[in-house]
């Protein structure tokens, strides 16, 4: 139970039936300075009621509170500031953790039921760019998220493979490439084909219509343009695959674009059964002007089909395979539109089931304050940014600690880490620019920041030799750590509201309060002088490492041991 709830629970024995459970919990508040106490009640809604003044109706209440969880309450003209008793519950919290571990905070919210998760996507012969970041690691850490609290997440890597863009590079490899330039630098060579491709189509626009003429061999299944093809797609995946290895993050499918090829035909003969198909010059809508919405374009006048059509069918796909009890799109909100004309569609299709299909969308990344883009070849990319920051994590390794034994691995997970919770610290709707020297910091509001604190509570504990017992009753009651209390005491509501909200920043904000509390507790106590004390102060630091460990576990970042 956390704090409010336990004062909710005094203060409606006090008052009776006059305000509800739930109304009293809307109406308690979080005082801005500790010196008022941890929760605080006004009195003014209940001033009509008692034709009372609030002043009064504090003091009445205070007089009939069961103060048994609290050390004192506080009346201050209108208002009840309760402080609670930090014996007890630093004695509850420690108990809980101590017992349930790196399970602290988890439940069966989700009762096992499957949630589809469209993530990642980049697109083959593509190199993965910093663009691809948000989506990867957004997607990975609210499958973890989702996870803890009982739900099956199904991660799907929705592969940009298939679309005009496979005309261009066939006909950009056939004038200006050789296997030779593919096969050692795969996907290095095949962007340089595919902006070679762009900037001379800029003066040659016959190039275009060459471009179609390969993509439609390619949709007809012509040999030579589905053998190269396969082959773009095999070398792009295994670099892809080096990427997300980096990044610790797996996949339960990567059915991309063309594996619904041959389930388009369904979808566009459903919507005709279902009288929904209108024509609008030669080409073939579902009109949603009773969503306030453009119409949704299916078929082009020259017969190909769209985005949309193969979203429909990915969508049916998925619900027949997976069942979900929720289907996210982990896309940016550029696409919010497309989003919005998927789910009516469905909607119109009969399918109540999109109703829980759920656009995630996330600002952008930019460097200097400007966008990322592929087309023209200005491109940061996500492999070197690692690289980059791997190297960093070691030099900065090296010079605090020059003995530590894994300095490359442990300089990889820093340094990776960085990266990912960098991005998942900023709400995902924000846009943010890239920093590389700030995201690696060991200072500040950094990932390092946090694994840093991690690593120096787990050498304490170490130095301590220290194993806590769940049987013994550890209590605290001094001020610092009873900020670190109700930081733990507060994780699973934390955890709930990260997986409610699809946003990783709940967590990792989590993890810098969590961190930043526990650094002034060390600064101001000393945990390992011997008094009675002693094991009480050890189990709280052991706490703290299992939360920041499962905190930077769900963002996908790593813990080591030592720094």
């Amino acid at each position: 139970m956390n704090n409010k709830e336990i004062v909710a629970k005094a203060l409606q024995a006090a008052i009776g039936d006059e305000l509800s459970y739930d109304q009293i919990v809307n109406f308690l508040e979080k005082p801005k300075s500790a010196d008022h106490g941890d929760v605080a009640f006004p009195t003014f809604a209940l001033a009509k009621i008692f034709r009372k003044a609030p002043q009064q109706i504090a003091a009445d209440i205070a007089e009939k509170i069961d103060s048994t969880d609290f050390e004192k309450i506080e009346v201050v003209g209108p208002y009840l500031n309760f402080f609670m008793n930090k014996t007890v519950i630093s004695q509850a919290v420690l108990k809980e953790v101590v017992a349930n571990g790196n399970h602290f905070g988890d439940s069966n919210i989700g009762n096992e039921n499957n949630v589809t998760i469209d993530m990642s996507s980049p697109n083959i012969a593509k190199p993965i760019s910093m663009g691809h970041l948000r989506s990867t690691v957004i997607g990975n850490s609210i499958s973890l998220i989702l996870a803890k609290i009982g739900y099956q997440p199904v991660k799907i890597n929705h592969l940009g493979d298939w679309g005009t863009q496979f005309g261009k590079l066939i006909v950009a490899y056939k004038k200006w490439g050789s296997a030779e330039a593919v096969k050692a630098a795969p996907i290095t060579e095949l962007l340089r084909l595919y902006v070679e491709f762009h900037e001379r189509a800029e003066t040659e626009p016959v190039l275009n219509d060459e471009a179609r003429a390969w993509f439609k061999k390619l949709e007809e299944d012509d040999a030579e343009a589905l053998e190269l093809w396969q082959w773009f797609r095999d070398e792009s995946l295994k670099e892809f695959n080096n990427i997300y290895d980096m990044l610790g993050i797996t996949f339960d499918s990567f059915n991309g674009e063309a594996f619904y090829n041959d389930k388009m035909a369904e979808v566009v003969t459903m919507l005709e059964e279902k009288h929904l198909l209108k024509e609008d010059q030669g080409a073939e809508i579902v009109d949603l002007e009773a969503y306030n919405l453009n119409p949704a374009l299916i078929k082009k006048s020259d017969g190909a089909t769209l985005y949309i059509t193969r979203d429909l069918a990915a969508a049916i796909y998925r619900k027949r395979t997976y069942n979900f009890e929720k289907s996210l799109y982990v896309v940016g909100n550029e696409q919010t539109v497309h989003f919005k004309q998927l789910k009516a569609v469905l909607k119109e299709m009969g399918f109540d089931w999109s109703d829980n299909m759920e656009h995630i969308k996330f600002g952008l990344i930019t460097k200097d304050g400007k966008k990322l883009s592929t087309r023209k070849g200005k491109i940061v990319l996500l492999e070197e940014v690692l690289n980059e920051a791997k190297d960093s994590a070691l030099q900065q390794i090296v010079e605090k600690n020059p003995d530590l034994p894994n300095k490359e691995e442990v300089a990889h997970q820093v340094g990776v880490g960085a990266v990912i919770f960098h991005d998942l610290k900023n709400d995902r709707l924000n846009n943010f620019d890239f920093d590389l020297k700030e995201v690696v910091r060991f200072e500040g509001e950094t990932g390092p920041y946090v694994q840093y604190t991690h690593a120096r509570a787990m050498t304490i504990l170490e130095k301590a030799n220290f194993k806590p017992d769940a049987k013994v009753s550890y209590q605290l009651n001094d001020a610092d750590s009873w900020e670190i209390i109700k930081l733990l005491q507060t994780y699973p509501e934390t955890v709930t509201q990260a997986a409610d909200q699809y946003e990783p920043s709940v967590i990792a904000k989590h993890a810098i309060k969590l961190a930043q509390a526990f650094n002034k507790y060390y600064a101001h106590t000393k945990v390992l002088v011997e008094d009675q004390g002693k094991e009480a102060r050890l189990a709280l630091v052991y706490a703290v490492t299992v939360i920041l460990k499962e905190d930077l576990r769900l963002l996908g970042v790593e813990a080591p041991n030592k720094m």
